[in-house]
């Protein structure tokens, strides 16, 4: 089976302002395994932020676009297996992992939390990189 790419684009219009041209998927099936792009506080239509200075609207937007993206690939969050989370501030923790485990509760997956200076765009304050899988 053939890698799919689910919801394609180029960052020249994502990031217009940082002169980029990257073609780029929101997810990659490869075989049984889901790869999700890192979601932020973005509506994935659009391309609107979401929550803006807050970390705990912008990590529940971040779920919903898991939620969704999995959905779109033929899984759903109780086969998540891997969980990044990049915050840009240590402060956002407790809030980002209080939505996330809500959103996750039962799941048990493993998680990989990083604090970083920056994330693409200085208004996103939380990242979260997911691997799930299909089930059969």
């Amino acid at each position: 089976m053939a890698h799919r790419r689910l919801r394609t684009f180029n960052t020249r219009d994502t990031y217009p302002e940082q002169k980029l041209d990257n073609d780029l998927a929101q997810a990659v099936i490869a075989g049984k395994t889901i790869y999700l792009r890192g979601q932020v506080a973005q509506d994935l239509d659009s391309r609107e932020n979401i929550g803006v200075g807050d970390p705990t609207a912008q990590a529940e937007a971040v779920m919903a676009n898991i939620d969704l993206l999995l959905r779109e690939c033929g899984s759903e969050l109780g086969h998540i297996c891997k969980v990044t989370i990049y915050l840009t501030d240590i402060r956002y923790r407790e809030p980002v992992y209080r939505v996330a485990g809500r959103w996750l509760k039962g799941v048990f997956p493993v998680f990989t939390g990083l604090v970083v200076v920056a994330l693409a765009r200085p208004e996103w304050l939380v990242e979260i990189d997911i691997v799930a899988v299909i089930p059969d």
